[in-house]
């Protein structure tokens, strides 16, 4: 009996031990289960995550970001204008470079059909020789000719034909028009200019101007008129500013308003010439003339004073 009571304690006490011993194998076993899992895991989390594909990403981005130089030169009567979409275009495309330089209208056109710059900026229309050589009209604004005055001249407003008649020498003193006894100074641009051009077209008076001063860019005109009493000259409306006096043309006074509705006669557009069409320029330049179609560049063209084409 009592060898029967110590067997039964002998296996109790080996059951004990098996089951104590079969814990930490079992443990082992599912610690061991779990690491090829986290082992599984772990690379696809970190692939997720890897900076090479980060890095490939932000190289595809920059691979579909603009780049480059688009050289133009031309009219320094859209220097303004040049200048505000230079600016404007580099913030939306920091990768771009717009550099204009302000030859005169024709010295651009000129430049842009010899193939040293991709666009000519001209303030007039393109005449027909220009055209049949390869030049292509892109009108991109609108722009009024603001006739002025120094600020201490008491006339305010010209008749067309009493504008005609001071340019072309045949009333000689402000006092024939309204004014005081006093010399009228013709001042106006150089030839070529797209000022001049626009401005002797419109009035009907090519080659028979008879100028006192002809000056090579809008700010010298300004300069000039405003520091010469009883001068008279012709300018931008984008550029009119309080150190010249503009007068009414037939009761109208030059405003963007105006303009638009055709009731100041005193306009004309403004030009960027391309050789050829636009559709066969480089990316770059046939962005730049989406941007000038979009809200934002009709916003642009407005901020400076000019009137936006359709």
């Amino acid at each position: 009996m009592k060898k029967t009571i110590a067997a039964l304690l002998t296996g109790i006490m080996m059951l004990g031990l098996t089951a104590c011993g079969s814990e930490p194998a079992a443990n082992d076993a599912g610690q061991a289960a779990a690491t090829p899992d986290a082992a599984t895991k772990a690379p696809a989390a970190t692939a997720e995550t890897t900076p090479a594909d980060a890095n490939a990403t932000q190289s595809g981005d920059a691979a579909d970001e603009l780049s480059g130089t688009i050289t133009m030169s031309g009219s320094t009567s859209m220097e303004k204008f040049a200048n505000a979409l230079a600016e404007a275009f580099n913030q939306a495309h920091p990768n771009v470079t717009i550099t204009p330089e302000f030859t005169g209208s024709s010295a651009g056109i000129e430049a842009v059909l010899a193939g040293t710059v991709d666009i000519g900026n001209s303030s007039r229309n393109l005449k027909d020789e220009e055209k049949t050589s390869g030049a292509e009209e892109n009108i991109v604004a609108i722009d009024g000719i603001a006739v002025v005055v120094d600020p201490a001249n008491a006339v305010t407003g010209l008749t067309k034909q009493q504008l005609s008649d001071v340019y072309t020498g045949t009333v000689k003193n402000w006092k024939d028009v309204g004014g005081a006894d006093q010399p009228i100074v013709v001042v106006g641009r150089e030839a070529g200019s797209g000022t001049r051009g626009a401005f002797e077209e419109i009035l009907g008076i090519e080659e028979k101007c008879a100028y006192s001063n002809e000056l090579d860019s809008t700010g010298a005109v300004v300069a000039k008129v405003a520091s010469t009493p009883g001068a008279i000259g012709y300018i931008s409306l984008d550029v009119l500013d309080d150190k010249v006096k503009a007068v009414a043309l037939e009761g109208v006074e030059p405003t963007v308003e105006t303009i638009k509705d055709g009731s100041y006669f005193l306009s004309r557009p403004f030009v960027m010439a391309t050789k050829g069409a636009i559709a066969d320029q480089s990316p770059l330049v046939q962005s730049l003339f989406e941007y000038l179609k979009s809200e934002e560049g009709k916003a642009l063209v407005e901020s400076v004073g000019l009137i936006s084409v359709d």
